[in-house]
């Protein structure tokens, strides 16, 4: 309005009008767009997809783990081992496996007549058992070991000592147990378990023998493998 006026106060047209206002050029561009956006402003939300880097590949699909097939070689050694499982017959036909087979039955004998008694009433009687089923189930696990010929699969392991050990110490604890159960049979003849507890000590008296004759055979192969 005053530039209006002012036109017509000077005698001008309205054509002065044009230039009482800032000469642009038609398709010039915003003077504020003339700069880039800095790089540390935000781009706008319409504009960021365009932007985004693309993902590496391990991380694409976060919810597809890698799968990786690895060989164990303890699967491959044990499925060798348990199809080579070897039988040894013919160690029931030699002297240590006659005897320990009689261990095994005449051991079975002597704890269970003591179990069906009042046993619990006599410590001598606790202390037969204790030794009579060590023993008996110790027998058990050995007799499997040398008929599945299993020593052989184990040779960091001194048998032979082992052996030894086992049927000496086994030898001088039933011997123990058997005149001990003996000497308190005697006290008990008016007793109604009398006649178990008898037939307990006889049995203990025969695994002694067995485990006295398998102790012999067990120095001879101990002194022989010394030897060598």
């Amino acid at each position: 309005g005053r530039a209006l006026w002012a036109g017509r106060a000077r005698g001008a047209g309205p054509w002065a009008l044009r230039f009482a206002r800032p000469k642009m050029e038609p398709h010039e561009p915003p003077h504020h767009l003339h700069h880039p956006l800095p790089l540390h402003h935000p781009l706008p939300l319409h504009l960021q997809h365009h932007h985004q880097q693309p993902l590496p590949p391990q991380l694409q699909h976060p919810h597809s783990p890698a799968v990786t097939t690895t060989s164990s070689s303890f699967t491959v050694n044990f499925s060798s081992t348990s199809s080579h499982l070897a039988y040894d017959r013919d160690f029931l036909r030699t002297a240590p496996g006659v005897l320990m087979v009689l261990e095994i039955v005449l051991g079975l004998l002597v704890w269970t007549l003591i179990a069906g008694t009042e046993y619990f009433l006599y410590p001598v009687f606790g202390w037969v058992m204790f030794v009579a089923v060590f023993y008996w189930v110790l027998t058990v696990f050995f007799l499997i070991i040398f008929m599945t010929v299993t020593y052989t699969r184990i040779p960091q392991v001194p048998w032979t000592t082992v052996g030894l050990c086992f049927n000496g110490s086994a030898f001088i604890l039933y011997l123990i147990a058997a005149i001990v159960e003996s000497s308190a049979v005697t006290k008990s003849l008016h007793s109604h378990n009398h006649n178990s507890w008898a037939a307990s000590s006889f049995f203990a008296y025969a695994v002694t023998f067995c485990y006295a004759g398998n102790t012999y055979f067990s120095f001879k192969s101990w002194r022989s493998r010394t030897l060598q």
